[in-house]
């Protein structure tokens, strides 16, 4: 007995660790949790990799990988917040940085580069509230337009569109010629980032924008109101593949590989799984349509793989070795060109070496483009989505105009701010 009391003590001891789910034993070893969904977008195993080189540098710290999908993620870091169960680490996204800062979830980062004597002017940007920051974005990914070669040429179609008119008029053009629909969009509220992506994308790659000194501006605005329009017309034109009501971001890019679809606006992260998905597969990358007549330096959404640390972890300098390691020059450069981003790190740099050709062409798009996202760190930004999505089925159905749905959302988004 005397023994088995002993081995459960032992045991326990061994298990104990923050509520964050990292591990400490009595010699100093270190186990940190990091959740994120990077791993399943880039090369198998090369995410495990970076964490083994962490190991070598730092011996007395593990890092315990947890990897899940986008979309699952999401809805488990937000529990996991209120649960106060969050990882030592966690990847994030820019529109769940206000919740989780709200439910006082995130370690204050510059508190944290304080105490390590670390100086943040190669960090290209970081994203916080009340001058501090909670999430540095580590990798940048660009949201261009993909276009199947195959069911373009078979539609009679030479090269990809570069307005919405020639945009709106292919999608229709692709879904009259044959099995595969013009375009796939995703318009489901579960993970409601469909709004940013697939619809008021349109308006920022016009130079357009949703706010007016950082407030709502979504009534009398041209820009909004013609993405919207633009979007409501190949629905109801039958020019984008049915349900998009029910579908997810994952949905859109299986629907692609799979050619149901000849065209997709979505993250360059996503050419592994493409090319994972089918090899075979030809298709092209190119900037994102811009309103007919449009001058100036279009806008190119743009989302990060950010990334924070848990406010209740008991291992905050070692979870702060691993985002210092991480955002290293050399490092950043490293997962940046893993995953075809773009670094986070300013001084850092893609190699371009036997990279995936779309990755370079993406490149050559970006450095011409203004990158946006204006639901970074927003007030919940989840449900401003929600809402948006919500009124816009109500348009699509023709049961409210476009001028009636951005007014209720309007007013709508304004109890939020």
């Amino acid at each position: 007995m005397a023994a088995a009391a002993t081995a459960v003590a032992l045991l326990v001891a061994g298990c104990a660790g923050g509520s964050g789910g990292g591990g400490g034993g009595s010699n100093g070893n270190v186990t940190l949790t990091f959740s994120q969904w990077w791993a399943p977008e880039m090369p198998s195993g090369a995410l495990q990799n970076l964490m083994d080189e962490f190991h070598k540098e730092n011996p007395n710290i593990t890092v315990k990988l947890i990897s899940a999908p986008f979309q699952s993620l999401q809805s488990q870091t937000i529990s996991q917040a209120a649960s106060g169960t969050l990882p030592d680490v966690v990847g994030l996204d820019g529109s769940w940085v206000n919740p989780l800062y709200k439910q006082g979830a995130l370690l204050n980062l510059s508190d944290a580069m304080k105490k390590a004597n670390y100086d943040p002017k190669d960090l290209a940007s970081q994203v916080g509230y009340n001058g501090s920051t909670y999430m540095i974005p580590v990798v940048n990914f660009v949201y261009p337009l993909f276009t199947n070669d195959a069911i373009l040429s078979q539609a009679g179609i030479s090269k990809p569109p570069t307005t919405w008119s020639e945009f709106a008029a292919d999608a229709k053009k692709i879904s009259q010629s044959g099995s595969a629909k013009g375009w796939v969009v995703p318009l489901g509220t579960t993970n409601p980032n469909g709004v940013q992506n697939d619809i008021l994308s349109w308006a920022w790659a016009s130079g357009g924008s949703m706010l007016s000194n950082g407030q709502p501006n979504l009534t009398n605005n041209p820009d909004v109101t013609g993405a919207v329009n633009l979007v409501k017309d190949l629905v109801q034109s039958n020019a984008v593949l049915p349900g998009a009501n029910a579908l997810q971001e994952t949905d859109k890019v299986e629907n692609f590989i799979n050619g149901r679809a000849g065209m997709m606006i979505d993250s360059l992260a996503h050419i592994n799984t493409i090319t994972k998905g089918n090899a075979n597969l030809k298709f092209s990358v190119s900037a994102q349509p811009v309103k007919d007549g449009s001058t100036g330096t279009p806008g190119m959404l743009t989302a990060s793989w950010g990334i924070g640390i848990s406010a209740k972890t008991q291992h905050s300098a070692e979870a702060w070795k691993l985002v210092q390691f991480l955002m290293d020059q050399t490092n950043n450069s490293k997962l940046s060109t893993l995953a075809n981003g773009f670094p986070g790190n300013k001084t850092s740099k893609p190699d371009f070496t036997g990279a995936d050709p779309h990755f370079q062409q993406a490149f050559a798009i970006y450095q011409k483009s203004k990158p946006v996202n204006e639901f970074t760190g927003l007030p919940a930004a989840d449900q401003l989505m929600t809402d948006f999505l919500n009124e816009f089925q109500k348009t699509v159905a023709g049961q409210e105009s476009t001028d009636t749905m951005l007014s209720n959302v309007q007013n709508q988004w304004k109890q939020q701010f």
